[in-house]
């Protein structure tokens, strides 16, 4: 486990005592030596470790400037006068406007609470002020130190000063480490809500999909799971072994405007064993449709298995002929959906990664897989059908 929060900056007892006794111009001087130095002690252990002493330093002044503003020790001006000596003092160093120390706080503020164990002997590092260095764990199983210390500050902050949830904040943290997001991406999806949007269908929009609100609209566009209940396979006198992807996928096209309200809205039907055609060789998509709303083309193989990795690579295949072949200028690029009876989410997610069209996996459930409640409470298909007849007589 990477250690890191709670390395710079906490005021021994001694300290709190000499600061009580000083004048306010006195106090300022001493901060402003006591950050120096920390500051001074950081930068050759931030040639080693990059972020997580940044990070660690930041975090320590944020909880000496906390603690002694929150608690009336240092007037209004605080930060301001520390901050305009600090600049002054540090030539070079960038980073010490009164705004970013105030983050610093925020910083040490938001997540303190999440630090839970007093620092050992073998943790401290004291110098002459009253600075001390500290390491110290999060909440065991909460926070992966290596993403945290990933993230450098500037998207620390865009996660802090956007979200109040921690769940939010680690999803945020997460995506940012396993994607290498820039700031500007971040703070798109942050915008448009990728956190309160995401469903649990497993998929590699975001890694392969470079605009950001169609990474989220697509994420948005597909269930990871649909229930299609107007696939009756006990009526077809086969048995379950005996029955294929082409039945099922028959009894979708004859049942299209049901399957497309099941689906979601904005889907266009262009037609089922879609022929696509490169250097001689022919493949058919089982199902092909356009979403308006994503202005692309949406493959749609079906599986009545369970999840094979072998099916993305198939996919990926149809998705990037139909970019090639099918796609039009003003198009994004084609989204593909597999549709399978069953999948290991956590398998799904760690073989999807590596493809670089954009791919999602779901699940379906027909009307065999319905409870028998759920079937009950489904109207009788004879006395649908019947009152529909006598309203069009009407």
């Amino acid at each position: 486990m990477v250690n890191i929060l709670y390395r710079y900056v906490a005021i021994d007892d001694e300290y709190g005592k000499k600061v009580k006794r000083m004048d306010s111009k006195n106090q300022y001087e001493y901060a402003v030596v006591a950050i120096k130095q920390a500051v001074e002690k950081s930068r050759y252990r931030a040639a080693k470790v990059g972020n997580a002493e940044l990070l660690s330093l930041y975090y320590g002044i944020g909880k000496y400037v906390s603690e002694n503003t929150r608690n009336g020790a240092w007037g209004t001006d605080a930060i301001k006068t520390i901050s305009g000596r600090l600049k002054s003092e540090l030539m070079g160093i960038r980073g010490f406007s009164e705004s970013n120390i105030k983050n610093m706080r925020l910083f040490y503020d938001e997540w303190s609470p999440y630090v839970n164990r007093q620092p050992l002997a073998d943790d401290l590092d004291v110098n002459g002020e009253g600075l001390l260095i500290a390491i110290r764990q999060p909440l065991a199983g909460d926070i992966d130190w290596n993403e945290f210390i990933s993230l450098g500050f500037t998207h620390h902050m865009e996660i802090l000063s956007k979200t109040k949830d921690i769940s939010e904040r680690l999803f945020y943290i997460h995506e940012c480490a396993v994607r290498a997001w820039d700031k500007y991406t971040l703070r798109e999806y942050i915008r448009s809500g990728l956190y309160h949007k995401q469903g649990n269908l497993p998929n590699n929009f975001s890694d392969t999909l470079n605009d950001a609100q169609f990474a989220v609209k697509a994420t948005k566009a597909f269930k990871d799971n649909y229930l299609l209940d107007f696939i009756n396979t006990e009526n077809l006198g086969e048995a379950s072994e005996d029955i294929d992807e082409r039945i099922i996928e028959n009894q979708i096209v004859n049942n299209i405007k049901e399957f497309i309200v099941r689906f979601g809205t904005d889907f266009i039907f262009m037609g089922n064993q879609y022929r696509i055609e490169v250097a001689g060789e022919e493949m058919f998509i089982d199902l092909l449709f356009f979403n308006r709303e994503l202005n692309c083309l949406v493959a749609v193989e079906l599986k009545t298995g369970k999840f094979k990795p072998s099916y993305l690579g198939q996919l990926n295949t149809y998705l990037t002929i139909l970019d090639d072949k099918v796609r039009k200028e003003h198009e994004n690029p084609s989204v593909g959906l597999i549709l399978c009876k069953d999948m290991n989410k956590a398998f799904v997610d760690y073989v999807i990664r590596d493809y670089e069209k954009p791919l999602g996996v779901a699940t379906y459930k027909t009307y065999k897989d319905m409870s028998d409640d759920m079937k009950k409470a489904l109207p009788n298909v004879d006395d649908l059908r019947k009152l529909l007849v006598s309203e069009e007589q009407e």
